[in-house]
Formats: C-alpha cells, sequence, structure tokens
C-alpha cells in the first residue's frame, strides 16, 4: 500500500488552511493544537514539533501566502480612485474568506490578546495602510490611510459582504474628499 501522508509543503498548506478555518469558526480561546491536527487529518506532533503555541501557528498561517496573506502589490489603475476601489474591494473580499473571518476573530478579539493583535497588526493590516499611504502621497496621513480599511471593516462586521456600492461610496464620499 503507498505512503499516503502528507509531508512538506502540502503538509504546512493543511495546517495552514485548518487553523484559519478552525480560527474563524470559533474564537482564538478555543483554538488548539487537537482540533487543527483534526481538521487537517494529521497527528499532533506535526504541529507541536514546528510551533510552540498556537499564537506562533496562526501568525505563520496568516503569513503563507496560499492560505493566508500574499503581499498585495499596488494596483496602478492609472488613478487613485481606481487603486482604492481595488485596494478596498480586494479587502472587502477577503473578509468573507477564511483567513479573512479569522482576521477579523483577532481584530475583535484584540482587547483579550494585544500582544497578538499588535502581531498580526504588523503582519496584516500596516502593509495594507502603508500600501494606501504611499498613494495618498504628500497628502496622505497614518490616519487617514486607515480610514478606508476600517470603514470596510465595520460595514462587513455590521452588514457581512460588503457590495462595490458601498466600496465606491466610502471612496467617492469620504477618501477622495478628505484627500482634498
Amino acid at each position: 500500500m503507498p505512503d499516503t501522508r502528507r509531508r512538506g509543503d502540502d503538509l504546512l498548506r493543511a495546517i495552514y488552511s485548518s487553523t484559519l478555518a478552525e480560527l474563524a469558526e470559533g474564537s482564538f480561546e478555543e483554538l488548539s493544537f487537537e482540533k487543527i491536527a483534526l481538521r487537517a487529518h494529521t497527528g499532533k506532533a506535526a504541529l507541536y514539533r514546528r510551533w510552540s503555541a498556537p499564537a506562533d501557528l496562526v501568525l505563520a498561517a496568516l503569513a503563507d501566502p496560499v492560505a493566508g496573506f500574499a503581499e498585495t502589490p499596488p494596483p496602478r489603475t492609472g488613478s487613485l480612485r481606481g487603486d482604492l476601489l481595488v485596494l478596498l474591494g480586494g479587502l472587502a473580499r477577503v473578509l468573507g474568506e477564511p483567513h479573512g473571518r479569522a482576521l477579523v476573530q483577532l481584530i475583535t478579539q484584540r482587547r483579550r490578546h494585544p500582544e497578538l493583535f499588535e502581531r498580526v497588526r504588523d503582519l496584516v493590516l500596516r502593509p495594507r495602510q502603508d500600501l494606501i499611504l504611499e498613494l495618498l502621497g504628500e497628502t496622505g496621513t497614518a490616519r487617514l490611510a486607515a480610514v478606508g480599511p476600517r470603514l470596510v471593516l465595520v460595514a462587513h462586521l455590521e452588514s457581512g459582504p460588503v457590495p462595490g456600492t458601498e466600496i465606491a461610496a466610502i471612496v467617492d464620499e469620504v477618501l477622495l474628499p478628505l484627500v482634498g
């Protein structure tokens, strides 16, 4: 009988995907190596060999370019409005995917896990805000770069999937007037 055990990247992707799916469906407090291993169809030892705690595994999963958040290239549509629509629309779409739902769980639980949230912010949120700040140029500030993503996140928390019309309203009615 051939060996069907996964190894290497296949095993890592299964673990990362399982981690983010478990987190998306529950809370960080409920996350355990046992649940992740069961979902990934592997033994707990495979997790304990690589990570000392679920927080370390969550960060690795979020950083994975396939299961988590890949580096976001500048959109380069030719206009600030177009670039903002692409970036914020991408954020709105990802919030409905397992890694986006996992991110929402971590954001909403930030007071219970401030150290983890800081690391998540540095890993996932800041690079995207820096990209928006770069697009805004001289007129931009860190606070202004955070406005669009925050509005998308709040809209998602209040109503679920954020439609393109809402993204356009955020860009046209809030961001572009603020930029001047």
